[in-house]
């Protein structure tokens, strides 16, 4: 039976409990509208021996700056409830705004460098209030395995260094991106394109398969595997923010010839943003 709760106290106490027991906790944060995606991450940690999942569900407003789509972010709960009662998660904890940032809230949690380029060049301060979010997150669940989705290749990082350097104790564990069929990257925010926008969507992944396809066959011109992403994007999107070829571990750029590396997209279709990413040698294709 999958619990509902809405204060922090009572995820908390759930999680301690459970601790206290012997059990392993795991907690998969999500602003919700769930996806397969989603639920892999929660049936992952179940597979890695959780004994107890706790999910949140959060659409978390310090993340979304002027002129982005918080108003437009769907929000499901109901049907997120029963995903998880499907899935056997133990808790689903969705607290209200006033819950997470009662009046007077006034801390702010920052990671410096990592959180610099891809999405803090376009995107200034989305990765402060994520870091809050999830500071918050990992201060009320307490230890446990935390699981994120790798479409977010650069959040992942930025959590993963957040959690390491003020020595929180979580395992942040990165997941592979989960797909549909025709390799679109599962996200919340497909359910916005249109028929004829999804379909130039998958441009995206288009040009990720054809990297993919040259690495395997011993490309590493940086300037080169990047090219035949854009030669696929371009076409199809509305605007590019950015195709970057980095090292998985920094983000920094990966070089001109490299041996390493993590390719990763920003581009809008419509009025939808779409990222995606392909960790060379690692990733399955797309």
């Amino acid at each position: 039976m999958t619990e509902l709760c809405h204060e922090g106290a009572a995820l908390r106490e759930a999680c301690e409990r459970v601790r206290r027991e012997g059990g392993r906790v795991a907690l998969v944060p999500t602003m919700g509208a769930l996806h397969a995606g989603h639920l892999s991450l929660a049936r992952a940690a179940r597979e890695q021996g959780a004994d107890f999942i706790a999910l949140s569900v959060f659409v978390n407003p310090l993340q979304f700056g002027e002129g982005e789509d918080l108003g437009r972010y769907p929000r499901t709960l109901e049907s997120d409830l029963e995903a998880c009662r499907e899935l056997g998660v133990d808790l689903v904890f969705a607290p209200a705004r006033e819950a997470m940032y009662p009046d007077g809230f006034q801390t702010e949690v920052r990671v410096t460098g990592l959180t610099q380029p891809l999405e803090g060049e376009h995107r200034p301060g989305h990765f402060d209030g994520v870091t809050t979010v999830v500071a918050k997150l990992f201060a009320k669940t307490g230890r446990c395995h935390a699981y994120f989705g790798r479409k977010d290749f650069q959040q992942w990082r930025v959590v993963e260094r957040m959690a390491r350097d003020l020595e929180l104790p979580v395992e942040v564990v990165g997941m592979p991106i989960v797909r549909e069929a025709d390799g679109l990257a599962l996200s919340s925010r497909n359910r916005h394109l249109s028929e004829s926008e999804r379909e130039r969507a998958l441009g995206i992944s288009r040009g990720l398969r054809r990297v993919h396809d040259a690495w395997a066959s011993g490309a590493r011109d940086a300037a080169q595997l990047t090219a035949l992403v854009r030669r696929e994007v371009e076409p199809t999107s509305d605007k590019i923010d950015y195709v970057a070829l980095r090292s998985p571990e920094t983000l920094e750029p990966a070089g001109d010839t490299i041996d390493a590396g993590v390719l990763l997209i920003a581009a809008h279709v419509g009025q939808t943003r779409l990222i995606d990413n392909l960790w060379l040698g690692v990733d399955a294709r797309p």
